[in-house]
């Protein structure tokens, strides 16, 4: 049986900057990443819209997000391999949250939130909305809170290619492999199990796999409140001009944003049509039925707008609070979580991978203080939540 010191399942931009920072730290431990499809192609950050941003209402994710946007801004110093550095197509550009009157008490409270962290975000009442943004129809509008620096996009792929890159550059290992169970004898965990049969040892595994996470953890008695939800992103075309444009969350939910020639724009399915799925069929309905019309009604010139192509990623939902379940469980050693991101994976996975390195190497957080989105709120039942969930 072949051992390692640790292995991660789950090798997309989570596992994989897991990866990295383990053996940035550390080029001494032996580090396996286990990844069922090489070629990503539905896996959540290939699918994403692979966008950063510091307007959260949880302390936690805001430091995150602001310690990834810095690295990835700085990408080439930490990434590069034999002085060849990555190119991420980072594209620093605010997030709009607009809001109504019924909505804006709570864009103030979260405002205050990330003040206090230290993000560099502006109030925007509805004149001065109406003067920077022209295109934007703001009659229903009460406010707006816009990022001033270190938001924006990226191509996701890259960014993930370059995790992992870096991490077989300092001596990780890949393999294409599903996991089917771990292996566990009394409270630890100390193994693997393969969709071939066989078995791989490990110090410590790390969970990283998206929306196969709750089934890998329920083969070691743990049930993980995680369940994947499928996001639909339209790329449309049309007339209207829209200056200055960042990524524009509606008081709906329906949100946009632009990609080359035209914009990307999607929304969350309502509660009733939105149930745990694995297909990855899109729902053209919610083109037609809430997002053309609330663009429509929003900017001149979107009720002209075209279809030009679509596609379904997937969410792995916290079904308790819409945050992300990192560390350990009390009940069981040498296994690590770090799952339900909720759509928040991407941004996040610089401050959670090096999160993951401090645990397992230190057996606690030497950087940021995370244990708050730890298991102890799931087990009480008490929510963390997330309020500005996108």
């Amino acid at each position: 049986m072949h051992s390692f010191d640790v292995v991660i399942v789950g090798g997309a931009v989570m596992g994989s900057a897991a990866a990295y920072f383990l053996g940035a730290a550390d080029p001494a431990v032996r580090v396996l990443v286990l990844e069922q499809d090489f070629s990503y192609q539905r896996c959540a950050t290939t699918l994403s819209v692979a966008s950063v941003r510091h307007q959260f209402s949880t302390p936690e994710n805001i430091r995150m997000s602001m310690f990834g946007s810095t690295f990835i801004a700085d990408i080439g110093r930490h990434l590069a391999v034999d002085g060849q550095a990555p190119d991420v197509w980072w594209h620093e550009a605010g997030y709009l949250f607009l809001a109504s009157a019924a909505g804006l008490p709570v864009l103030q409270a979260n405002h205050a939130v990330q003040r206090a962290e230290g993000a560099q975000v502006q109030l925007l009442d509805r004149a001065a909305l109406q003067a920077r943004y022209a295109w934007l129809r703001c009659d229903d509008l009460a406010g707006a809170s816009l990022g001033l620096r270190g938001e924006g996009w990226l191509d996701a792929y890259s960014l993930m290619r370059a995790f992992r890159y870096k991490a077989q550059s300092q001596g990780a290992v890949y393999r294409q492999a599903r996991a089917v169970r771990l292996l566990r004898e009394g409270r630890r965990v100390t193994g693997v199990e393969l969709a071939d049969g066989s078995r791989i040892a490990c110090g410590q595994l790390i969970n990283t796999a998206g929306g196969g996470a709750a089934a890998l953890a329920r083969t070691a008695g743990i049930e993980l409140p995680v369940q994947t939800r499928k996001r639909c992103v339209f790329h449309v075309r049309s007339p209207a001009r829209t200056p200055g444009c960042g990524l524009v969350i509606d008081p709906s939910g329906v949100y946009f944003r632009p990609e080359g020639d035209g914009w990307l724009c999607g929304v969350a399915a309502p509660a009733d049509r939105d149930p745990p799925c694995e297909d990855f069929e899109v729902t053209h309905a919610l083109f037609d039925d809430i997002i053309w019309p609330v663009l429509a009604a929003r900017v001149e010139g979107f009720d002209a707008m075209r279809v030009m192509r679509a596609w379904a990623g997937h969410y792995d939902l916290n079904l308790l609070d819409d945050n992300m379940i990192l560390g350990a469980h009390p009940e069981i050693e040498q296994l690590l979580f770090a799952n339900g991101f909720s759509g928040h994976g991407l941004q996040h996975a610089p401050a959670v991978g090096r999160a993951l390195s401090e645990l397992v190497l230190h057996g606690g957080y030497r950087s940021l203080d995370l244990s708050r989105l730890g298991w102890e709120r799931v087990l009480r039942h008490q929510p963390l939540r997330e309020l500005n969930v996108v």
